[in-house]
């Protein structure tokens, strides 16, 4: 558990940037993975008042603000529609229904852990986050930068009509994923993200050309044992770096297959 000293619920980004420079001070958002280490927290800054709680959907994108809960996400009929089941499945297995009413995209994404299931399926979408000094930055970029103290507003996802599968290994349901990995077409290429390797989510590109637009089981097979070559896998609790790597080319080549179908 935590200890707070002083809790305080900012009126406005500005006000929680300035609180945020301190290195005492937390931003809260679900506080589930927070509560489970063992600190005090001199400032703790609560965004709940800035209307940060919202899915909105636009012509050209969705935008998701900080504090939507990852249920929201799950539950959401547009996003659910355009995006064809991806990020529900990628948020659905995450603990229960209580824990995915609490944890927040911005939690999830801003802390870019290694675990993270929604950080690897936004990788394989056209998307962005928005940060109230840094501007909007690409995920793909956002994903290898250093922590620092700016403020996530929201996360941005371009419609782009890309195809999206994702997918996760978990040993049991509920449980931290031994692998997360989102398979997506667009403009007849492949891209890939894998995550929980144990390390966070990165992004992997058909740079060889190696699929068709229509591929074969060999370019797939190719492909999978492509993607695993370009990844550094590693062992903890849950799995070997072997077990993740052979994983790694399992879960490419479902999704490939099933990206066929839709």
């Amino acid at each position: 558990m935590f200890t707070i000293k002083k809790y305080v619920v900012v009126d406005s980004l500005e006000e929680a940037y300035e609180l945020n420079q301190s290195r005492k001070a937390n931003v809260l958002g679900g506080l589930l993975w927070m509560k489970m280490g063992k600190k005090t927290i001199q400032t703790a800054i609560d965004l709940s008042n800035l209307g940060l709680d919202k899915i909105e959907e636009k012509e050209d994108c969705f935008e998701i603000g900080a504090m939507v809960t990852l249920r929201d996400l799950e539950t959401h009929e547009g996003l659910n529609k355009y995006f064809r089941g991806a990020i529900k499945n990628s948020v659905k297995s995450i603990v229960g229904v209580q824990f995915r009413n609490s944890a927040t995209v911005g939690g999830s994404i801003f802390s870019r852990f290694g675990f993270s299931d929604p950080l690897t399926c936004f990788l394989a979408l056209d998307s962005y986050v928005k940060l109230y000094k840094g501007g909007i930055i690409p995920m793909k970029e956002f994903v290898d930068m250093p922590y620092d103290n700016d403020i996530l507003e929201k996360v941005i996802i371009k419609k782009d009509g890309r195809k999206i599968v994702y997918t996760s290994h978990r040993n049991i349901s509920t449980d931290f994923p031994v692998l997360t990995c989102a398979v997506a077409k667009v403009d007849k290429k492949f891209e890939v993200a894998v995550g929980a390797r144990p390390q966070r989510a990165a992004l992997v590109l058909d740079e060889e050309n190696i699929l068709s637009e229509n591929p074969t089981a060999d370019e797939i097979q190719k492909f999978a044992d492509y993607v695993a070559s370009k990844l550094v896998f590693g062992s903890n609790m849950r799995a070997s770096k072997e077990f993740r790597s052979h994983l790694c080319k399992v879960l490419v080549r479902r999704s490939i297959n099933e990206i066929g179908g839709m």
